[in-house]
């Protein structure tokens, strides 16, 4: 991520970006979107003129052209895309609301067709939408994920950056300027901060605060930002507030408002407007149910076809760790959900006398304070050195998944010793069943902190959602790939 300085040469106005951006987006989405209905035309009827017929009120009916439909649904598409904010410049570029409003309105749009065309009795052929919405929807994220790995490139570089200003008690602006520099795919880059304590004081140091809270009152220093994250302070009265909003609206600038909530997702909070408030509506995070219920199918299914699939490999990395006269699986316990144990399967990839030497290393640790971790450990055979760096020796733990142990997704399995650790606040990652992968595998894996590993760990277990399980399978594939944070 650039510097401060750098992006001050470098980044374009936010307003300016955004809008290059979503015509690009708008570019891509109405050639795909032509190219998925004129193609599923082609494939379903080849070089015939076929015709749809439409019945009349009176009996009689005419034919229309399946060019003309194919317009009109590329059309209706297409706006679909745009009054579901698909490429509004609150989503593009993070997070996964984009490609929500994608998913949602491509489905939605086809949906009120279909309806139309139940209603009208109009006999639209059935494998002409069969590959029209599954061709075009794949495509449509497809081109999103392209997108945003080339903004991450150009904002590398400095180029499409959202420049912001914290403004707010001092306290309250060092958290969500921690939290934003967590984040970088997020293109906010912080140039200062206004609170009580005034210029001289850095927030970070990289982050000058470069004046008080009155400066803000009177909408000093706002005229390089893009945007003024309000982190909150008792100083500002709700009227002040209002105003600093109207002379940021003059402005162009925008005024973001920073929840007190952290490591909340979107889909839990409400904005619920009373008496002119605008309350904020939290739900409680739900651990029994339907979704858990279609959690646990996922996890079946999905485990039971890859132990099928991967049998052969199973055997061959079965006979490659026993080649020191060892077995070829370790087992070990662990805690799982609520507390309850269970034996979890690994391919061996350490001598077969690797417990009893780990007291002797211990003082070589170079874990977290909590998990042991040796980057070279002597331990490790140079077989399980490889199935390490791409997490094969992982695979057994598909078993545990299968018998109920543990999911695909989840929290780090933990040791017993290190259950024996946890504050009563970490025993929330207890309630929901260990997974293969997770946000601690994705983001880190052994370089973590103890405080991170954590607080990603929570993270998931209160915000959990079948789509983000699937988003951190395809996310692991390409870390174990990468080969990071592997030892």
């Amino acid at each position: 991520m650039p510097t401060t300085a750098e992006t001050a040469v470098l980044g374009a106005s936010s307003k300016t970006w955004q809008r290059s951006y979503a015509r690009r987006l708008m570019i891509t989405d109405a050639a795909i979107i032509i190219g998925a209905v004129f193609g599923a035309q082609a494939l379903r009827f080849g070089q015939t003129n076929a015709d749809l017929y439409i019945p009349g009120v009176s009996g009689e009916g005419f034919n229309v052209a399946y060019t003309a439909v194919s317009m009109l649904f590329a059309i209706t598409w297409l706006y679909g895309l745009r009054l579901y904010g698909s490429r509004d410049a609150k989503v593009i570029g993070s997070g996964w609301q984009e490609y929500r409003r994608v998913i949602d309105s491509s489905l939605r749009v086809f949906g009120v067709l279909t309806i139309f065309a139940f209603l009208l009795h109009v006999n639209v052929a059935r494998g002409y939408l069969l590959l029209a919405l599954p061709a075009g929807l794949v495509a449509l994220v497809g081109s999103r994920w392209l997108w945003r790995r080339w903004l991450a490139s150009e904002r590398a570089r400095g180029r499409f950056l959202s420049r912001v200003l914290v403004v707010g008690e001092h306290a309250k602006s060092l958290h969500i300027a921690r939290e934003i520099h967590r984040d970088t795919s997020s293109g906010m880059v912080i140039t200062g901060a206004l609170t009580e304590r005034g210029a001289g004081v850095d927030l970070l140091p990289d982050i000058p605060v470069i004046g008080d809270l009155d400066d803000a009152i009177g909408a000093t220093g706002l005229a390089d930002v893009d945007a003024v994250v309000y982190s909150g302070s008792d100083l500002i009265s709700p009227a002040q507030l209002r105003q600093l909003g109207w002379d940021l609206q003059s402005r162009n600038v925008d005024l973001i408002v920073a929840a007190a909530l952290t490591d909340v997702a979107g889909p839990r909070i409400h904005a619920r407007p009373v008496a002119g408030l605008s309350l904020i509506h939290v739900d409680y995070p739900a651990f029994t149910g339907s979704r858990y219920a279609t959690k646990r199918a996922f996890d079946i299914v999905v485990s039971l076809m890859s132990l099928i699939v991967l049998s052969p490999l199973f055997l061959l990395l079965a006979l490659i760790s026993r080649g020191d006269g060892g077995p070829s699986l370790f087992r070990q316990r662990r805690v799982g959900l609520e507390g309850r144990r269970f034996t979890m399967l690994k391919f061996r990839t350490m001598t077969i006398d690797a417990e009893d030497r780990l007291p002797d290393l211990l003082a070589a640790s170079e874990g977290n304070g909590v998990m042991f971790k040796l980057r070279s450990d002597p331990r490790v055979t140079r077989v399980g050195q490889t199935l390490r760096r791409f997490s094969l020796d992982e695979l057994p733990q598909l078993i545990n998944v299968l018998r109920g142990d543990m999911s695909l997704v989840g929290p780090r399995p933990p040791l017993m010793s290190e259950v024996d650790t946890y504050e009563k606040w970490v025993e929330r990652r207890l309630l929901v069943k260990p997974g293969i992968t997770g946000l601690w595998q994705i983001n880190g894996r052994s370089d973590l902190s103890w405080e991170d590993s954590v607080r990603l760990d929570l993270y998931y277990v209160e915000n959990w959602s079948l789509t983000s399980d699937l988003a951190i399978i395809w996310r692991t594939i390409r870390v174990v790939l990468q080969k990071k944070g592997a030892y």
